[in-house]
């Protein structure tokens, strides 16, 4: 069908609005990009955009990479991500499986007692007492066994199992499977968009965690990539470097490095969110 005049305009006003939307979002990423190659002096001195960077060098990276715990920090990081990851889905998804069934009777109860934590919780000072209790205190474990599950990301993939048909489910039972075979060969790759999107939440999540870091680590050598950073910041806060202060660029140097590997992994899983999203629209 031919548009008309109004749809015309209409279109090419929401292109235009989408345009302007976008590069508001995408600016600020760019503005720290060029700030951390910038000259720290030039970009203290400087006062509105950035459209390039102010006498061009790398010094800030070499700083932030020149420092011996960040390789360290990078390793353990990706530990904690990889091993934390896996688990945090494995735990999620087959305790989210076993709430969708009907059959498990105790199901609904036990739902809302994990509801009732995202209200309520025991506080910092009891987890901090548990964690130094059960042995996890300054090992990487107290980084993943706490946090294994999010009750939020629960929920979704309780949803995601629930909207399986039943006579799938069904006709899995009358072929011999067990509820084993059925979780694993049926229901996960029914659901793998919604897994993929919890699978990022997850690794952001751990990627991004600096805070029980700094309550359950005392050894240096197992200190997280952003528990790092922030110490490198810290510290290039308070002193000075030669003839110029290198702090304001050591910042976006700092969040580039932490921030890079997951913006080089989401276009890879970008796919998964728009189905994710989708997921449930549609009825009948």
């Amino acid at each position: 069908m031919k548009e008309s005049r109004g749809e015309r305009i209409f279109h090419i006003v929401n292109a235009v609005l989408l345009i302007l939307f976008s590069l508001f979002c995408l600016y600020p990423m760019y503005y720290v990009l060029m700030a951390s190659f910038s000259n720290s002096g030039s970009l203290l001195a400087h006062s509105g955009l950035l459209f390039a960077p102010l006498k061009p060098n790398v010094s800030a990276y070499a700083l932030v990479l020149r420092n011996g715990n960040i390789w360290s920090g990078y390793g353990n990081t990706l530990f904690i991500v990889g091993v934390g990851t896996v688990l945090s889905l494995l735990v999620t998804s087959a305790a989210g499986y076993a709430l969708s069934r009907p059959k498990f009777r105790t199901g609904r109860v036990i739902m809302i007692l994990i509801t009732f934590t995202m209200m309520f919780s025991g506080g910092m000072i009891p987890l901090f007492i548990i964690v130094r209790t059960v042995g996890l205190y300054d090992t990487i474990w107290s980084l993943i066994i706490p946090v294994l599950v999010n009750t939020t990301n629960l929920i979704i993939l309780r949803t995601a199992f629930a909207g399986i048909p039943d006579s799938v489910i069904e006709s899995a039972a009358i072929d011999g499977a067990n509820d084993l075979v059925i979780y694993a060969r049926i229901a996960l790759p029914l659901i793998k968009a919604s897994l993929a999107v919890i699978c990022l939440y997850y690794a952001v999540s751990y990627w991004n965690s600096w805070f029980t870091a700094s309550l359950y680590l005392r050894k240096r050598k197992l200190f997280p990539l952003q528990l790092v950073l922030r110490e490198i910041l810290i510290a290039n806060d308070n002193e000075n470097t030669d003839s110029e202060l290198m702090s304001e660029s050591i910042k976006y140097a700092a969040i580039i490095v932490s921030t890079l590997p997951i913006l080089c992994i989401y276009p890879f899983l970008q796919k998964y969110f728009v189905k994710g999203v989708m997921i449930g629209a549609v009825k009948g």
